[in-house]
């Protein structure tokens, strides 16, 4: 399915839907200066801030989904890198500096046209207070994740896996297709 667009940000000619030649894909493609109008899945940066035997969840000042909970992440602006993205995130839901130290999965959501990139990130001190986008913000212990409140299958997806991984003495990195309403398939490095 592709998102409509109705007019050529080149010419501004009306667009029409085909196959261009040598794709294989149906595009947005302007049939006066025939440029293709390319759309890919939006990537969201965010962060499992740790301390000690806790992480930092912050529960949702905006929709979709006010009110539940969340780590911090948000879409990746043009220009930043995965890392430099999910640290202003950090910062920007929680007000919370942290030194991001691995990466801990990679979240297809092919139903949303997104792909959460997911660090393990240590916080720097506990001067965290949530930000516009966040109504509070709370270091919980693993046992104390209020699983039947976070706002995404892909948060509930992704912190299942940090739990594992924390019960087993593990660190892999993920990846998994999570789907709205089904089991998301997994793969482990």
């Amino acid at each position: 399915m592709i998102p409509s667009i109705n007019f050529c940000s080149a010419c501004g000619a009306s667009v029409e839907q085909k196959v261009p030649e040598g794709e294989t894909l149906l595009r947005v493609v302007c049939p006066k200066c025939q440029t293709i109008h390319y759309q890919n899945p939006k990537i969201v940066a965010g962060t499992i801030p740790e301390w000690e035997d806790k992480i930092l969840l912050c529960r949702r000042a905006i929709e979709p989904r006010v009110g539940l909970w969340t780590f911090p992440a948000g879409f990746m602006e043009l220009g930043e890198s995965t890392e430099a993205a999910a640290a202003r995130e950090t910062v920007e839901e929680a007000h919370a500096e942290v030194r991001i130290h691995a990466l801990f999965g990679l979240f297809s959501l092919p139903h949303a046209s997104q792909v959460y990139v997911v660090y393990r990130a240590h916080l720097q001190n506990l001067n965290f207070k949530p930000g516009p986008e966040s109504l509070e913000v709370e270091l919980v212990s693993l046992r104390d994740i209020p699983w039947d409140q976070l706002a995404f299958p892909v948060i509930q997806e992704c912190l299942s896996q940090y739990v594992n991984d924390i019960q087993a003495a593990s660190t892999q990195t993920h990846s998994s297709i999570v789907h709205p309403k089904k089991e998301p398939s997994s793969y482990s490095t």
